[in-house]
């Protein structure tokens, strides 16, 4: 079985960044945290902005389109 998800570029970059940071893993079962890192791999994988020189002003950015689109 497959799933498929479709993320907005600014979705995708903050939750990758989020998963990234690690923090949101500590306290996990193995299987919960497996499955997110799994999920930062294929993220990983998909993005190119976290390699960017300026990847902080673009991870700012992506943050303040979602919150605008989703209110916050």
């Amino acid at each position: 079985m497959s799933v498929q998800i479709e993320l907005g570029d600014d979705e995708a970059l903050v939750l990758f960044e989020l998963l990234a940071s690690g923090g949101l893993l500590e306290g996990l079962e193995e299987p919960e945290r497996n499955a997110l890192q799994a999920l930062e791999a294929l993220l990983q994988k998909q993005l190119i902005a976290p390699f960017s020189h300026d990847y902080s002003n673009v991870l700012k950015q992506a943050r303040s389109s979602v919150l605008a689109r989703y209110g916050g």
